[in-house]
């Protein structure tokens, strides 16, 4: 048996089309997760044109999620920081401090969609940091960091039901610290910035997190929580995500990369996190605020 879920942004969600792809797939009644916003219908089979209509979903700012339905509802929650939990890109904002932000925004972009080495592409930028005071941080986190909308409805409903929640960035410890404290994650990992002084030395303290480390991390936490990555969400957005959305449960690109959507199943481009729950099979009505 698999499911069909359908989202959108609030109010964007018409009946009608959620009717008449129900009535061309043979679909069983369909059920709202949200007025206007998610819907799901179960079948007996996963459709053959299943990437093709998501194309023309997409022209209409509908995200179409198609999956078994057995295990869909996950024990963990394994999330990106980086414009993924957050709307902004934390390297690129200390960047813009010093004074360098759109020669490193534009190296962040390309790193993310895979055409440089991720390491090589940190060390590169944190590099043109170097003699910024280290307050920097604490003023870019109170200034310049916004949340992506649904973030704490998804950790937390996720966690009200049994869920564990760790966020596992190649961003650095002084922002997800405060994310996942704010969010409520259980724990969090990243990259540290060199510090002395009170300056940042333009360093990276090794190692450096990468794609593999987050993959590292999906395998060490399911081990120690006793589950299996099969009962593992993963999100993300850029390629450094890839190895950790592919060997997840379920692996979302959350308004990916070109790149990153390339690879991935599960794509949402116009949902925001809680597409994430919806996609689980919670309704608006379960979400834990």
């Amino acid at each position: 048996m698999f499911v069909v879920t359908l989202i959108a942004k609030a109010g964007a969600l018409q009946p009608a089309l959620v009717e008449s792809l129900r009535n061309a797939w043979g679909g069983q009644s369909a059920q709202w997760l949200a007025p206007d916003e998610a819907a799901e219908f179960a079948m007996e089979r996963a459709p053959d044109n299943g990437p093709q209509v998501w194309a023309d979903l997409q022209e209409q700012s509908v995200d179409l999620v198609i999956q078994p339905f057995t295990g869909r509802q996950k024990k963990m929650l394994l999330a990106d920081m980086d414009s993924t939990m957050i709307q902004q890109e934390c390297i690129d904002e200390l960047a813009d401090e010093a004074g360098v932000g759109a020669h490193v925004a534009d190296i962040t972009a390309r790193a993310m969609n895979g055409e440089l080495d991720f390491e090589a592409a940190i060390d590169e930028r944190v590099g043109l940091l170097k003699g910024l005071d280290e307050s920097i941080i604490d003023h870019v986190l109170k200034t310049r960091i916004s949340y992506m909308p649904g973030g704490r409805a998804l950790v937390q409903t996720m966690k009200a039901n049994g869920g564990y929640g760790a966020l596992v960035s190649g961003g650095f410890t002084a922002f997800t610290a405060k994310v996942a404290s704010e969010l409520g994650f259980d724990e969090n990992r990243a990259n540290t910035l060199d510090v002395e002084d009170g300056k940042l030395t333009g360093r990276v303290v090794r190692p450096i997190l990468g794609q593999q480390a987050k993959l590292d991390a999906l395998g060490e936490i399911t081990t120690r929580l006793g589950i299996s990555p099969k009962d593992v969400l993963a999100v993300g957005d850029g390629m450094n995500d890839l190895l950790m959305l592919s060997n997840a449960g379920t692996g979302v690109a959350l308004h990916g990369k070109p790149a990153l959507q390339e690879q991935c199943d599960v794509r949402i481009n116009h949902g925001d996190l809680t597409a994430l729950l919806y996609l689980q099979g919670y309704a608006k009505s379960d979400f834990a605020l």
